[in-house]
């Protein structure tokens, strides 16, 4: 797809401060990209510059072609959606609905005719008459979307918006939000520090680390494939493993554990033979079993505790070398602390990381 909003270069200094560093990222019309990483990473500030609420240090953001560094905020035709809602309390639902409209000077029909196709469009229409104040969370946020997108913008952008409601709700929301997104056509810029919002909804999930972007691609790549061990670790859970490369065969490596045993794993472009890796195991992909079996990765296992956690059991192992966590199905068996087991996973389910 063409790229539609694209950040070239793009430096952010406060003061000696760099929160954002050579940046470059493209978004193509129509698509819906998380800007996903820990507290101070930079993706709110990378936010807050292509709303224009903040300026790039050095760089470009373009928009459909065009520079936008020094375009005003209030002509850069984006809608914004804050964790705080920013509701005008003394406004009815739907007078909070039509204060973009007004302050682009529609006419009172054409106002009332969005205002109405907002309100349908979030499931509110039965609460036009309402105060803020008398509205739920997820309704108060609700109208801060039908606002954002009342005016018909070009883009959408959304800075943690889920985050001060419960989870129930919050999951209900991720689902709504992908629903529009996916009905409208919109383009959605989202940050979050909530993996599973970003896996969710997400086209593709950029993902931030120091004022960089660590690696970018679908929410299943970056999860079953992450190209460095603070993806792996950041994006979900995972077992992380050192070893040695021995071998490369095609798109699989033959990596010797510390304790001498060997484990076949997927792997990238880049990684050479003897050199020093970890692999990335994901906890639900391991099986456990008190027979060897015939997978093709077995390590030999402790049980040293396991936990019910409603829809899986987590299950903590020991061998000679490390120590893993398996997350097993909530019907599978539930091995008692001393239990021998064999831990068995396949090389498509581990990923070798250089370091």
């Amino acid at each position: 797809m063409a790229e539609f909003i694209k950040f070239d270069r793009i430096t952010k200094f406060y003061g000696p401060l760099c929160v954002v560093e050579n940046l470059d990222l493209s978004i193509a019309k129509g698509e819906f990209v998380s800007l996903l990483g820990p507290s101070g990473s930079g993706k709110t500030t990378l936010l807050m510059m292509l709303a224009g609420f903040e300026q790039a240090t050095s760089g470009k953001i373009l928009l459909d072609g065009a520079a936008i560094n020094d375009l005003p905020t209030h002509k850069r035709d984006m809608g914004v959606v804050f964790q705080s809602y920013a509701l005008f309390p003394h406004m009815t639902v739907g007078e909070n609905i039509a204060f973009p409209l007004q302050m682009r000077g529609i006419d009172k029909a054409e106002t009332a005719a969005r205002v109405k196709q907002a309100l349908d469009m979030v499931q509110l229409s039965a609460l036009a008459d309402r105060r803020p104040s008398q509205l739920s969370g997820g309704q108060q946020q609700r109208v801060a979307l039908a606002r954002a997108l009342v005016f018909e913008p070009r883009v959408v952008l959304m800075d943690e918006p889920l985050g001060a409601l419960d989870k129930q709700l919050r999951e209900q929301m991720q689902l709504d939000i992908r629903d529009l997104h996916r009905r409208l056509g919109l383009t959605i810029v989202f940050v979050t520090h909530d993996q599973s919002e970003a896996l969710t909804m997400s086209d593709r999930v950029a993902v931030f680390n120091k004022g960089k972007i660590e690696q970018i691609g679908t929410p299943r790549e970056v999860y079953d494939e992450p190209a460095t061990r603070f993806v792996a670790e950041f994006i979900g859970e995972t077992n992380l493993v050192e070893g040695v490369v021995e071998a490369i065969d095609g798109r699989e490596a033959t990596v010797r554990l510390p304790n001498g045993a060997h484990i076949v794993s997927a792997v990238s472009d880049g990684v050479a033979a003897g050199q020093p890796v970890y692999l990335s195991i994901r906890p639900e992909r391991i099986d456990l079993a008190e027979a060897r079996g015939e997978a093709r990765n077995v390590l030999e296992t402790e049980v040293t505790d396991s936990v019910y956690q409603g829809d899986h059991l987590r299950v903590q192992l020991q061998n000679d070398a490390h120590p893993l966590i398996a997350k097993l199905g909530r019907r599978s068996r539930e091995f008692a602390p001393g239990t021998k087991v064999f831990a068995a996973f396949s090389a498509g389910d581990c990923r070798v990381i250089a370091p």
